[in-house]
């Protein structure tokens, strides 16, 4: 089924929330879950890392300063573009504010995501810093995190990422650049979306994050709804 065919019955849907049940939600303690994953991402913005050290945030300003707060910046990304999709749709169908309101108030998105902890950071691969075998810092360039520098020497010495005597240049771990969660609504005809109606959903909040302020780390994600 074409995605506009699947936008078009989910704005008659949306109609029907609004003009049938109104704002209907299922019966107390029930709700219905979907889970979705969306993987590919090719760079981090430095939101989605974290460092407790003082030096680091000093240099990176926008980086998170613990794992929590790096999880809550994209659980607060992924909620706000999967709400500003629907947003989208239900206006499309002309349904008033408090409509759209009630709707999206009835709607949760639950985001699990695993942030890269940068404890050591070089800011370009052509900076110079103090290398030794093992240690691990995080590229950074333009506030993305575009890779890993790993150090070779055996003892402590300058030196540049690009030294392949001195350093490994590796891409950010795959166990970072995927992204899972579950939406879960208690409206009683969102709860009756199918699979292909929630993965345009998330088609659609895919491309508004590869055409928006983080476009250059989502270009390449692809994503999947789970279910039947």
């Amino acid at each position: 089924m074409g995605e506009s065919l699947i936008g078009a019955i989910m704005i008659s849907l949306l109609i029907t929330i609004s003009r049938v049940l109104g704002c209907g939600v299922m019966p107390s303690g029930q709700a219905s879950t979907r889970t979705f994953t969306v993987s590919g991402i090719t760079s981090l913005p430095v939101a989605m890392a974290y460092s407790n050290k003082p030096d680091v945030s000093a240099q990176v300003p926008g980086i998170a300063t613990t794992r929590d707060g790096a999880k809550a910046f994209v659980s607060r990304l992924v909620m706000q573009t999967v709400v500003d999709v629907l947003e989208s749709q239900a206006r499309s169908a002309l349904l008033p504010d408090v409509v759209i309101s009630a709707i999206l108030g009835q709607l949760s998105v639950r985001v699990t995501y695993e942030p890269l902890p940068c404890q050591m950071v070089v800011l370009g691969v052509t900076t110079e810093t103090m290398l030794m075998k093992n240690d691990q810092f995080c590229i950074i360039v333009d506030n993305t995190v575009t890779g890993i520098c790993t150090g070779k020497m055996d003892r402590r010495m300058r030196g540049m990422c690009t030294e392949p005597n001195k350093a490994t240049i590796g891409p950010v771990p795959t166990n970072h650049t995927s992204i899972s969660g579950t939406l879960m609504t208690t409206n009683i005809i969102m709860a009756n979306w199918s699979r292909q109606m929630w993965q345009s959903v998330l088609n659609r909040a895919i491309r508004m994050l590869a055409s928006g302020p983080f476009k250059s780390h989502f270009f390449s994600v692809t994503g999947n709804v789970g279910g039947s």
